[in-house]
Parts: structure tokens; sequence; C-alpha cells
């Protein structure tokens, strides 16, 4: 099978390059350093031809409301357009779970917009929810200071490790199309309070953690049910200890 990871040289992008290719297909790693870009539509006609999956990973460099809705709709449009010239059969786009829970949240509000324009391109799909990565917890913890101190919300979040996503999504390419939605989150539950509490702990942050339930995650409240699968989803294994322990290690 020959492959383009859009976003291929990102923290899921990588990794997801890496295991195709282990497991014998060719697989393109495109992004505007290699001249491929979604956003100007530069090199994707080159890069989809003889194509037969193209898996979006990519992500807004900006967070800003209006800056990424632009960026999801005008990538996901240019990127459908050159798949239908090249005749690509199959498009795989990674998400978030709880996508269509938070309308107070522009990034969500981007991606909900994004996966309509993938469900009416006409090209068999998949879409791939994951949770919030275990490799988010340091930026949420800066992103949500007050002062000396962290305000998080004591909603639910189910933490899973980025390979294990890159996994799932590799298993979704090679199962072929489903034109829906699977999900895909950690194997713990905490609240976002105590997530990011137990990896300042591990990392010797002594920041003090505030948990609020009304506090916002980017804009959003969130509760028991915002950020974690309703329904059936694939579960990782790796607990958040033991990510933190190969942290660890790795430093």
């Amino acid at each position: 099978m020959k492959a383009v990871v859009i976003g291929g040289t990102g923290l899921i992008g990588r990794k997801l390059v890496e295991i195709l290719s282990d497991r014998g297909h060719h697989v393109i790693a495109a992004s505007p350093s290699s001249g491929v870009n979604s956003i100007t539509g530069e090199g994707l006609d080159e890069a989809f031809d003889g194509v037969d999956v193209v898996i979006d990973v990519s992500n807004s460099p900006s967070f800003e409301d209006n800056a990424v809705l632009n960026f999801f709709q005008t990538s996901q449009k240019n990127i459908a357009a050159a798949e239908a010239a090249a005749g690509v059969k199959f498009h795989v786009a990674l998400s978030i779970v709880g996508t269509d829970r938070l309308p107070d949240n522009g990034y969500f509000r981007a991606k909900v917009a994004q996966e309509k324009l993938i469900r009416e391109s006409g090209i068999p799909y998949t879409i791939v929810h994951a949770t919030q990565f275990m490799e988010f917890a340091g930026g949420i913890a800066d992103s949500s200071m007050k002062g000396n101190d962290i305000y998080l919300s004591t909603g639910a979040i189910q933490p899973i490790a980025a390979a294990e996503v890159s996994e799932a999504l590799a298993d979704a390419v090679e199962a072929g199309p489903i034109n829906g939605i699977t999900e895909v989150a950690g194997p713990e539950r905490f609240s976002m309070a105590d997530f990011v509490r137990q990896y300042l702990t591990a990392k010797g942050d002594n920041r003090k953690v505030v948990a609020d339930p009304q506090a916002l995650y980017f804009g959003s409240v969130i509760d028991a049910q915002s950020l974690v699968p309703l329904g059936e989803a694939r579960l990782g294994k790796i607990t958040f200890q033991q990510w933190l322990d190969k942290q660890a290690v790795q430093a």
C-alpha cells in the first residue's frame, strides 16, 4: 500500500510513518518542510500521485478561533480536491473524542467543520477520535496558570500515550474505510486536575494545582463526559505511571 501522511514529521506523524513502513507499506511523510503544504496546496498533486490512502494528522500552528477554523477548512478542501484528482480511494483523519460536546471551544468547532468536509468529500474515510495525549500534560499546566497557581477542572480525562494513537491510526489504515468514527482512549480515567498534578509531581515541579469545577479547558467548562468515550472505544495499554517512568528514564 502506498500512503501519504500529512503532518508526517509531527508527534503522531513521525511514529505513524515508522509503523506503516515497518509493516511493509510505502509511506511518504508530507509536510511544508518537504514541499507539501495543505494550506497553499503546494505539492499535494505530486505527493498523491499513485497513492492508495492519505492520512491527515496535521495541526494548526495557531489555536486562535478564526485561525484554527481557517486552517482545518482550507487544508481539508485542498486535500480532498487533490485526492479526487489523483484517484485516492481512502482518507484517514485524526480528530478528538468529544468534538461535538464543547461548542464553546474554538478548536473543537474547527475539528467539527473538518469532519463535516471529510464526510461530504465523497472519498471513503475513517475518522479516528483520540483522547488527550499524555504528552499534553505540561502544556495544559502552562496554559492554566492564574498568578502562581494552576487552576484545572475536576472534569474527566482519559489520557493516552501518543505512540498508541499512532498504532491505532496504522490499524485503521490497514482495516480500510468504515465511513464513520472509531475512538481510542487511554486505560485510566482521572480528573484533569489529578492528571496534571501527577505529572508535575513526577517532574519535581512545585506549582500548586487548584481543582476547580468551573475552570476552563481552552474556553470550555468540562464535566465527567465531555472528553471521554461514551460508547465502545479501543483502550491503550500504557498507564500514565508507565509513561511517566519512561520519560524519567529518557531524561
